[in-house]
């Protein structure tokens, strides 16, 4: 019996020796006797490896960030749409600037319907005049109409670059969920092929008799948990793609579509002053209300402007005048049409645009001080990232493998109970995914932070 038991030990040996390790690049785990090796090698997945996939792995259509962002600004509907807005406007400046139609008029009077005193000459007595009347805009209205018109486009456009700036923190927000979607993935595959080897071992040390049935059994149950994993993690890859796809407008296939990026932190980051002042300078939305300030006041002085009075100016000739003069066959004649506003002076437009520019400037000082909110939460949440970050990059993971090699290896010798053992394995993947998911916490406050500043101060 024993020298069965030995014979099946060496063949779980010989197996796990020619098997390729799950990782590689990593020496012998950490806590191990010297010149001991777990019966599992020397090689142990770890959230490392999977971030490092994340980072290296490539395909022939990979996308870069730059590239993904480059479709989305190409394709994107909704910015399309937006775009052409502003061109509307631009459009309505051609309009502010025209000058008013001149008015011609024709008409002809005096035509002899019926005979009087039995003499009939419908003709002789007919008038025919012409007449050209213009509206003489005063106090500058056009030029006022172009400049308000132009304040409008200018708003537009700044409204237009915040909108791209929303945009970009969602696709930026669907780019790194993805890279974080193939790093849990690349992991929780990692995992079940290194728990695949713990169950090839125990099943040879159960019909070696070395361990009971319900303790293999054990065992091999927790292998579905493993499954699970990895199935929530191909639908989650393949959920984010479908995102990413949407946003760029894209219709390839999600099984062949794929991203590739730095799945990493760092640990630079920019004073909060100097990111203040950064974002005071860059964000579009509050450029745009200190221009909905300088359209206001233009909008009050076209309204200042419209409460003058305009005169037409009108001139006309007249062919067989009907004059006291019998030798005035051809006349001119002169008018001007001035109205009285005695009543309508454009009061309540004046004193609606006055209103408009106090609220313009509260809109203003409401925005300015969302920037700083803005730049402070994001600076906050990205710091904070950064805090965990480090113990776990310098302490945790490597104290999670070293844990559950050694409980592994306590646990096939004898040292330890499959209860240690097993919570050894769950504590393991708990902190290892914990490090992946707080790696795409950091990135989305990074987005978040490149948001809020109106720039890309953390690439």
């Amino acid at each position: 019996m024993k020298r069965l038991k030995h014979l099946l030990y060496a063949a779980a040996g010989v197996y796990l020796a020619l098997s390729p390790p799950p990782n590689s690049g990593q020496g012998p785990a950490q806590g191990q006797a010297p010149g001991q090796t777990t019966q599992l090698g020397t090689q142990t997945p770890s959230a490392v490896n999977a971030q490092q996939a994340a980072n290296t792995t490539k395909t022939d259509t990979a996308l870069t960030w730059e590239q993904v962002k480059a479709k989305f600004e190409a394709n994107n509907p909704s910015m399309k749409a937006d775009a052409l807005s502003v061109d509307e406007l631009k459009a309505e400046e051609v309009t502010a600037f025209l000058r008013p139609n001149p008015q011609f008029t024709l008409s002809e009077d005096g035509l002899q319907i019926a005979p009087h005193n039995g003499v009939w000459a419908p003709l002789s007595g007919v008038q025919e005049q012409t007449n050209l009347g213009y509206l003489w805009e005063r106090r500058n209205k056009r030029h006022l109409r172009l400049e308000t018109a132009k304040d409008a486009t200018y708003v537009a456009q700044s409204q237009h670059e915040d909108l791209e700036r929303n945009l970009i923190f969602a696709l930026r927000s669907a780019f790194v969920q993805t890279l974080q979607a193939k790093a849990v993935l690349k992991l929780a595959h990692d995992d079940l092929e290194y728990y695949d080897k713990i169950i090839d071992i125990s099943r040879n040390r159960y019909r070696a008799g070395d361990i009971a049935e319900v303790d293999f059994d054990r065992i091999e149950l927790l292998r579905v948990q493993y499954e699970s994993e990895l199935q929530t993690a191909l639908v989650s890859l393949r959920t984010q793609k479908i995102q990413l796809l949407q946003l760029i407008d894209d219709r390839t296939p999600v099984d062949q579509f794929d991203v590739d990026g730095p799945f990493d932190f760092s640990e630079d980051l920019k004073q909060l002053d100097q990111l203040h002042q950064t974002a005071l300078d860059s964000r579009p939305d509050l450029r745009a209300a200190i221009q909905n300030i300088e359209e206001s006041k233009a909008a009050h002085k076209l309204a200042e402007a419209n409460g003058s009075t305009d005169p037409t100016l009108s001139g006309w000739y007249t062919h067989n005048p009907s004059f006291n003069n019998p030798d005035d066959l051809n006349t001119l004649g002169l008018s001007v049409n001035i109205p009285l506003r005695i009543f309508d002076r454009n009061q309540g437009e004046k004193k609606r645009t006055l209103i408009d520019i106090d609220k313009s400037q509260q809109l203003t000082d409401a925005s300015r001080a969302q920037v700083f909110s803005d730049v402070d939460s994001a600076y906050a949440l990205v710091d904070s990232n950064i805090q965990l970050l480090k113990p776990y990059k310098e302490k945790y993971l490597q104290q999670s493998t070293r844990v559950r090699d050694t409980m592994t290896y306590s646990y096939q010798h004898g040292g330890a109970s499959l209860t240690d053992f097993l919570n050894a394995q769950s504590d393991y993947r708990v902190v290892q995914l914990a490090y992946l998911q707080l790696i795409g916490a950091y990135l989305s406050a990074a987005s978040q932070l490149n948001e809020a500043v109106g720039l890309e101060v953390i690439p």
